[in-house]
């Protein structure tokens, strides 16, 4: 429909469909101004100017089907022509796919990727992904990581599944196992119940352990024991930003190469080993698949670095 087409010069009205019901206002903004930076969307939202049946909104607010959203107007012409994914990306891409069927794809992250284009970072995964695969014209995120977290990430092929997977998720039924390496870990398993308060310290965005947070719960169990260093496995009861590295850091063993929330000390084992990267991975998800009812279960490979960095610590130990 012609006013679905955002405009540079005109304020455009666009009707939530069935696809879209239940999509957070940001992510629906960032697919529909396609090239707009995220801090320019975010700013419009808290400005005003973007309306929900007339109503100021939050950039949280979830959509429902036959919303009406005003758009002002706004310059998408970065848009115009898709981003440019190198052809190294691309290989790389193209191989960390570790399933797929008709609505689903999962990839194994690299680490330093960020999943979304924006706040300085031009090219994120899904903008890559609708490059590489021009055919598929509903690729949306299913959930998020960290930019410098690898690992396991679900994205769907069809807006009618994205919704499933995260009712799915919503109520508990995606199990979501990482690994990290950490120093400090004592004993065999530990729960951190500790909520978590998202705050602003500039342009930096930092979480910290607060009673006015979210309720957030990480249980941790013990791989193995390294030199000076311990490989454990984080299952997310909860999923909020920074949750396990801040769970970490609170619990007294702070993630390797965590330049937000690790320590120095672990800064230099890393330089020591001449490797640098954060030390968390999600490893495994494992779901009822929506469709089917089939249980699903992935395990993503490490990465070179993480594997060089377990193998010095463990032939350190030995």
């Amino acid at each position: 429909m012609p006013n679905d087409a955002p405009a540079a010069d005109r304020v455009s009205f666009v009707t939530i469909d069935e696809g879209r019901h239940g999509q957070r206002l940001d992510n629906f903004l960032f697919t529909h101004l396609k090239g707009v930076p995220k801090s320019r969307i975010y700013r419009i939202i808290r400005s005003g100017e973007v309306r929900v049946n007339k109503g100021r909104a939050k950039q949280t607010t979830r959509l429902s089907s036959g919303d009406v959203v005003r758009i002002p107007p706004i310059r998408t012409s970065e848009s115009d022509a898709p981003p440019k994914v190198s052809d190294g990306l691309n290989e790389r891409l193209s191989r960390a796919c570790v399933y797929e069927d008709a609505n689903l794809f999962i990839f194994n992250k690299p680490s330093g990727l960020a999943v979304h284009g924006g706040s300085g970072v031009s090219l994120g995964l899904i903008e890559a992904l609708r490059v590489i695969y021009p055919d598929e014209r509903e690729l949306e995120l299913v959930h998020r990581l960290d930019r410098d977290t690898s690992g396991l990430i679900m994205v769907a092929r069809r807006r009618s599944f994205l919704r499933k997977l995260q009712r799915l998720m919503q109520s508990g039924k995606v199990e979501k196992r990482y690994w990290l390496i950490c120093q400090g870990f004592k004993g065999s398993e530990r729960t951190m119940e500790a909520p978590l308060l998202k705050m602003q310290n500039g342009n930096e965005r930092i979480v910290r352990v607060s009673r006015e947070g979210k309720p957030s719960i990480t249980h941790f169990r013990m791989i193995e024991r390294l030199q000076d260093a311990q490989l454990v496995e984080a299952l997310l009861e909860t999923g909020r930003t920074h949750q396990i590295r801040v769970h970490s850091q609170f619990g007294g063993f702070p993630l390797l190469g965590d330049d937000k929330y690790g320590t120095a000390k672990g800064a230099a084992l890393l330089e020591q080993i001449g490797r640098r990267r954060l030390c968390l991975h999600a490893r495994n998800l494992t779901f009822p698949h929506p469709d089917t009812g089939k249980q699903i279960s992935v395990t993503a490979p490490l990465d070179e670095d993480f594997e060089a960095i377990l193998g010095t610590l463990r032939k350190g130990k030995g």
